[in-house]
């Protein structure tokens, strides 16, 4: 099996925010980590698949609009139609969170786990493009 990995890193909105102290709602992470299978599956097989379950989703520090996260996710094994993998969100650059200054960030010497999943996709054979 080939070493497939993905990565991802935008910044949280405004707009992505959902809660009281521009808290982001975890799915956000949930959503990443789609993007990042979705990735993994054209990488392995040249097609999208389905993501078909969580194994395990654990929320493990908050993340706030202006909060870069970097997300990244790897197959861990493949069988004939699945894909195992595993997932982490890491928060790289924090919003200083100043009243007086709202646009103020910070970068984190080390970076913040701040999710951890790990599910399984599926690649029909009929739409596999490539051995696994």
């Amino acid at each position: 099996m080939e070493n497939y990995t993905s990565l991802i890193r935008l910044r949280m909105s405004a707009h992505d925010a959902h809660y009281a102290g521009n808290l982001v709602d975890g799915s956000k992470m949930l959503h990443l980590f789609g993007d990042v299978a979705t990735e993994l599956l054209i990488r392995s097989d040249g097609d999208e698949g389905l993501f078909v379950a969580y194994d395990s989703v654990e929320f493990l520090a908050p993340v706030h609009a202006g909060d870069y996260i970097e997300a990244s996710g790897r197959i861990v094994s493949m069988g004939k139609t699945s894909r195992k993998m595993v997932f982490e969100a890491r928060k790289v650059i924090a919003s200083a969170g100043l009243a007086s200054q709202p646009s103020a960030a910070d970068v984190l010497e080390t970076a913040q786990v701040v999710c951890r999943a790990s599910g399984t996709c599926v690649v029909p054979v009929t739409c596999q493009r490539r051995a696994p």
